[in-house]
């Protein structure tokens, strides 16, 4: 038995010692994120990622209408990718939504399978595929009773309404007003209305605050105060919902973002561009010692965001950013006289973006550390009036305003404008009343834009997905007007 015991030998079977062919076979099945970290293990499972069997699936399962090459396949796929995020053709899917409410747009979200948007005290929403199908999918929500002034998606499963697992894909709307309410949507229909504040609400946090099941939604409103609110409270009417009420501003809240490291940091500016940063995991009854941190800059308030472990606070002139550990400016990052509009950063690179007057500007934040006096490594130029519609994510940058009839689109990296093409109702370019973009929300390849006129408004919706006809080079990009026999026309009842 020993003699035997010592032979024994153990064998061990890796996954590196199956054929590339099989392992491939396995990968079809990856998603793009765990395919790449697949490709960054070692050197014979990266060659299995690039396998030609792998891309050509993927391409065919996105765009099975396509004329394929036969090799080069992993490029192929990511060539057209990059280009349909970047809204580089002439051909999207296009469908127009007129309203006879012909009065500004004050937001829109565009959700996985639904855009909504608000019009003074109504809201409106609409599922796409009904739409593209000509089926009336516009639901009006009426509920508040005074102008919306802000709206949030956020994960059903973070609230009392959530019951069952194949419900976490889906989200609840919340809204703000100026009736001093804040309301929670689901199916249509206001699920939680939430009251607290003595005068208007006029801002929500970007995200929910905190971990685990104890996450709270931050208000801000007129009468200076920061609000704490449980979404997981049951009861229609929201009575203990408000969990925290933070005092220390003087002046209405204007803005807030919660921090990137830390989501139990929130940080708000008010009128009077006074910074403050709270600590939501502090007894409320302490008051001020929740704020952890406080500061001012100069400028009217344009917009707040949290990255890492700074905060970007763009204000009258200049977009400064500001360490939440010492609430210490470390940098200036982009300059831009008389003053910025609109402002917009990909966490994912040291760019930032910035709308001002008949024109955007790209910022490398990287290059401007050292220097008192930042230069945009690019200007995009073409717009008229204020740029204050402004998206920005890895791969495009997505410009407009009120004054301007037609969207661009740039390319994130190096600020190459890609397309451009027109936002307005069809007689509203030719019309001395006619008015640019009032408002508009991107998700990938898809945009929808809402604008109006004399006598209605205009919600456009665009795919490129499946798009085929490039932009041309050559070509004026204000020709491309996306008016074509793929458009789909739906009209109010």
């Amino acid at each position: 038995m020993e003699a035997e015991s010592s032979t024994t030998t153990t064998t061990t079977t890796r996954i590196t010692d199956l054929n590339e062919d099989s392992l491939a076979h396995c990968a079809t099945y990856l998603s793009l994120q765990d395919l790449s970290n697949l490709a960054t293990t070692c050197k014979s499972l990266k060659r299995v990622a690039y396998s030609d069997s792998i891309w050509q699936h993927y391409f065919r399962e996105h765009w099975p209408h396509e004329l394929l090459q036969t090799s080069g396949l992993r490029e192929a796929y990511l060539k057209r990718r990059v280009a349909v995020q970047q809204f580089k053709f002439v051909d999207p899917l296009v469908a127009a939504l007129y309203v006879t409410n012909a009065k500004p747009f004050d937001h829109i979200i565009l959700d996985k399978n639904d855009f909504t948007f608000s019009q003074g005290s109504f809201i409106q929403m609409t599922n796409i595929d009904s739409f593209l199908n000509g089926r009336d999918g516009l639901t009006v929500l009426s509920d508040h009773n005074a102008r919306i002034t802000c709206m949030r998606l956020f994960p059903l499963s973070e609230t009392s309404l959530f019951r069952r697992d194949t419900q976490r894909k889906e989200n609840v709307l919340v809204t703000s007003s100026c009736d001093h309410s804040i309301r929670l949507w689901w199916k249509g229909s206001c699920q939680r209305c939430f009251r607290g504040h003595n005068g208007p609400v006029l801002t929500l946090s970007d995200k929910l605050l905190g971990d685990g099941s104890a996450k709270v939604l931050a208000s801000g409103g007129e009468d200076g105060t920061v609000r704490l609110w449980s979404l997981s409270s049951s009861g229609k009417r929201g009575q203990h919902a408000l969990k925290a009420t933070l005092y220390g501003h003087e002046k209405p809240i204007k803005m807030m973002s919660v921090a990137g490291r830390r989501t139990s940091l929130l940080a708000t500016i008010s009128k009077d561009s006074k910074v403050r940063v709270w600590d939501t995991t502090t007894s409320s009854a302490l008051r001020l010692s929740c704020c952890v941190g406080m500061t001012s800059v100069p400028g009217t308030p344009v917009d707040v965001k949290c990255h890492e472990s700074l905060l970007y606070v763009a204000a009258g002139s200049s977009v400064v950013a500001i360490d939440l550990r010492t609430m210490q400016k470390v940098i200036t990052a982009a300059i831009y006289q008389p003053k910025l509009c609109s402002f917009a950063i990909v966490p994912s690179k040291p760019l930032i973006c910035t709308g001002g007057i008949d024109k955007a500007m790209l910022w490398d934040i990287r290059i401007n550390q050292e220097t008192l006096k930042p230069e945009p490594v690019a200007e995009l130029d073409g717009h008229t009036g204020p740029v204050t519609l402004l998206h920005m994510d890895p791969y495009k940058i997505v410009t407009g305003g009120p004054e301007n009839f037609y969207i661009n689109v740039w390319e994130t990296d190096t600020g190459t404008q890609t397309n451009s093409f027109i936002c307005c109702p069809s007689d509203g370019a030719s019309s001395s009343s006619g008015v640019g973009c009032s408002t508009m929300a991107v998700n990938g390849t898809r945009i929808v834009t809402a604008s109006y006129g004399e006598e209605h408004g205009l919600v456009c919706f665009r795919d490129f997905f499946n798009a085929t006809c490039a932009v041309s080079k050559r070509e004026d990009v204000h020709a491309s007007k996306f008016w074509d026999p793929q458009s789909y026309s739906n009209g109010d009842p």
